[in-house]
């Protein structure tokens, strides 16, 4: 056992928007004029019995519980303030620790959840969030009530089954709705067919549940200290990087394919096979479907996230070339008709026509240059309140404002700027890039802003080469524009060019020296080169900066790891352990090299703290169980393997663990059980062979030893043990027979 490789977790890649997402370096979100209601503890009993016509909040009754889970309970409720005592949903949030401490961060985060739960239900798809509140330590919201059925009664009655075309319409409703969310920088983390409703009203989508999203820009901070993601969601329609407590962009679009594809064959997730090798997901022979949709819900559903699509943005476009979504055509627009000439009526009015259209021509010009100066006015007047908004983050004002000067002059460059920064702002990437080249066009010597817009939309969009020349264009106007360098710093990051990485970023830090994020890259495409000392010296840099960062701290302690400097990295992780409490990978690192040094307590402590921080830490619970057998705790070791194998039943080694522990326990049939399961998915292992035929050997099964000591030296032909092993047992087992040919004679004897 080992620390995980770095590239296991990926934690700097960026889900197309920047490494700020995990270093919480991004900006906050502006705060509303409107707030909902918080009330604050109103100090009841210790213990709160929540049941049928309980109030809440001097307001809130309880009708009837709608559901309950690890993280708490919801009610289906009546407002009794309002006179038709509408009703409304209440969800109970109760910290699992009650000290002072824990309630207050829980509070904190608490209140940050109700504020972006506030900002998503402007969404006519998503239930609005009317009052929340702190009763006793315990912590409600109240949202809207969605009135319907949820999606997967829809799945189970066959609605969309082989059905392709209904199937990529409810994908793209599916989508729709998270293009939203995740404009909102939000992650859903928990998107399957019963947090969907088919709302009666309309007979359109729903998305609910939104107890388990993070902001992205936002996490919660505790003691001034940042607290990364945790793991959170439903098994079957979350990803691996979910479930190591990274959930990204594209961990929702995972949901989504997996619900298409549950909609598509009938299959429930945990029904449908995987590739042993590849984590991929088997489908296709489970469904007839297009070409063009097959690989769309193949991009949705790939193990590795970076080969997914980025936004659900990016994935309705894909869906909606397939032609299964109509839009109407643009509407066209009629020519003008020509004027009718005049008649020439003779040269006595000649004199007096010239007269005149000359007195007009001068009115008109007149008027025309106060008409230009006018609406040159008016179309800054547009352009500064379009940058007002912008700076207020007020997005689609400001593309309002924008757009109401280049009514007036199509031409203005500042305005069209303004535009393609605000459309980037909204994520609508494609839109961008059209207006940042529509700039360029208009002076493409000196529009380097419209330049580096460009190549960040183009980033976007995937289109990293392109992005890339887009970028040395904006630096062959200004050498000094640092987002340009951090602009390919991050492509050549993403591409895992890891040394032209590095020159983009030493550029980057030769203009931004007090840049965290930069030396945090630095030292993350060092470590990726293999120069620890380089990583280890750039992480130095960043924790100058940013001394409690717990990611920086943690990608310090692999380097230093590498370096076999055990003693330090265990420094490194307990540092990063000590400002993120939730920091599962941290703990699990600081286990293995307890582990390593002899401390077997303090690992199993760092062991049980990373699954108490991310309870579906599989590698967690299989290396705490491989820690109890070598501590002869037995029953405890298949406790935690049990816990793994929940997590991932697919994988060999739990099942070794558990034969393992039984066959230590003396329990030779359920070991044979479970090293007869490992064997299913992996039938090349030696070990698990001669395993096999000991405990078979036990239980005096001599001729199923042999065999199964046959197949371990089919895999590993020079293990003397097992030579003599299954030597023994074809001795015993000739003892046997000839124990029994003689007890046969003796009976035939008269």
């Amino acid at each position: 056992m080992s620390v995980p490789s770095t590239g296991n977790f990926f934690p700097f890649y960026r889900e197309k928007s920047r490494i700020g997402e995990f270093l919480h370096f991004a900006h906050r979100p502006q705060k509303r004029a409107e707030k909902p209601r918080m009330v604050k503890n109103l100090g009841l009993p210790s213990s709160m019995e929540l049941a049928a016509g309980k109030i809440l909040s001097h307001r809130y009754q309880i009708i009837r519980q709608l559901g309950k889970g690890g993280f708490g309970q919801t009610f289906l409720s009546c407002d009794r303030q309002l006179p038709n005592q509408n009703r409304c949903v209440i969800k109970q949030f109760q910290p699992q620790c009650q000290d002072a401490e824990t309630v207050a961060t829980a509070r904190r985060l608490f209140e940050t959840e109700a504020k972006i739960l506030q900002e998503l239900g402007s969404h006519q798809h998503i239930p609005r969030l009317f009052a929340y509140f702190e009763e006793n330590g315990q912590f409600f919201l109240v949202q809207e009530y969605i009135e319907g059925e949820d999606l997967a009664t829809e799945i189970t009655a066959g609605v969309y089954r082989q059905n392709e075309e209904k199937v990529v319409a409810l994908l793209t409703e599916i989508l729709s709705i998270l293009e939203f969310v995740h404009q909102k920088q939000v992650i859903h983390r928990d998107v399957n067919p019963f947090n969907l409703i088919r709302r009666r009203q309309d007979d359109q989508l729903v998305l609910i549940d939104f107890g388990a999203v993070k902001q992205i820009s936002t996490q919660v901070v505790k003691e001034g200290k940042t607290v990364s993601t945790i793991a959170i969601g439903t098994p079957g329609y979350f990803p691996s990087e979910q479930a190591q407590g990274y959930p990204r962009f594209s961990s929702d679009i995972y949901a989504a394919g997996i619900i298409g594809l549950q909609a598509l064959t009938g299959k429930a997730p945990e029904d449908i096979p995987l590739d042993a090798h590849t984590g991929e997901i088997l489908w296709q022979h489970l469904a007839m479907t297009s070409p063009e949709f097959s690989y769309i819900i193949d991009r949705m559903i790939r193990y590795d996230f970076r080969q997914r699509y980025t936004s659900a943005s990016e994935a309705l476009i894909a869906l909606r070339k397939l032609g299964k979504i109509h839009h109407l055509a643009p509407k066209t627009t009629q020519g003008v008709k020509p004027q009718s000439r005049v008649d020439r009526q003779g040269k006595s009015w000649l004199t007096k026509i010239l007269f005149v259209s000359g007195t007009i021509g001068l009115i008109a010009g007149a008027y025309l240059g106060f008409d230009y100066w006018q609406n040159s006015r008016n179309s800054l007047g547009y352009y500064q309140q379009g940058q007002t908004f912008y700076q207020l983050k007020r997005y689609t004002d400001a593309l309002n404002y924008y757009g109401q000067a280049l009514k007036i002059n199509p031409d203005y460059l500042e305005a069209l700027q303004g535009k393609a920064d605000t459309l980037l702002a909204l994520k609508r990437y494609s839109e961008a890039l059209n207006t940042y080249e529509k700039a360029i066009q208009i002076n493409p010597d000196s529009a380097w802003p419209a330049w580096l817009g460009r190549g960040q939309a183009l980033d976007k969009l995937g289109k990293n080469q392109e992005a890339l020349e887009s970028f040395d264009r904006v630096l062959s106007f200004n050498p000094a524009a640092s987002q340009a360098w951090q602009g390919k710093a991050d492509i050549y990051l993403e591409l895992q060019q890891y040394s032209a990485a590095q020159k983009a970023l030493d550029k980057l830090l030769t203009f931004q020296q007090n840049d965290a994020k930069a030396w945090y890259k630095k030292g993350w495409s060092l470590q990726n080169l293999e120069d620890y000392e380089g990583a280890v010296k750039a992480y130095d840099q960043a924790l100058a900066i940013e001394s409690d960062n717990a990611l920086i701290w943690y990608q310090k302690g692999n380097s230093l790891y590498q370096l076999n400097k055990i003693n330090d990295a265990l420094e490194s992780y307990s540092k990063a352990g000590q400002f993120n409490p939730q920091f599962s990978q941290a703990h699990y690192s600081q286990g293995i090299i307890l582990q390593k040094l002899g401390r077997n307590s303090e690992a199993l402590e760092a062991f049980t703290q990373a699954t108490k921080a991310n309870s579906n830490y599989y590698q967690a619970w299989l290396n705490q169980g491989a820690l109890l057998h070598q501590m002869e705790r037995f029953q405890e070791a298949i406790a935690s393997y049990e816990k793994a194998r929940r997590i991932s039943s697919q994988k060999a080694e739990v099942f070794i663990g558990i034969g393992n522990a039984c066959y230590r326990l003396g329990d030779n049939s359920q070991a044979i059980t479970a090293y007869q399961q490992a064997i299913q998915r992996q039938k090349d292992n030696p070990e698990t062979w001669k395993s096999l035929g000991n405990s078979w050997f036990k239980l005096g099964q001599y001729e199923r030893a042999i065999q199964a000591y046959q197949e371990s030296l089919r895999y590993r032909s020079n293990d003397r043990e097992v030579q003599t092993q299954k030597q023994l047992a074809e001795t015993r087992w000739q003892e046997l027979q000839q124990s029994s040919q003689n007890q046969s004679k003796e009976e035939q004897v008269p």
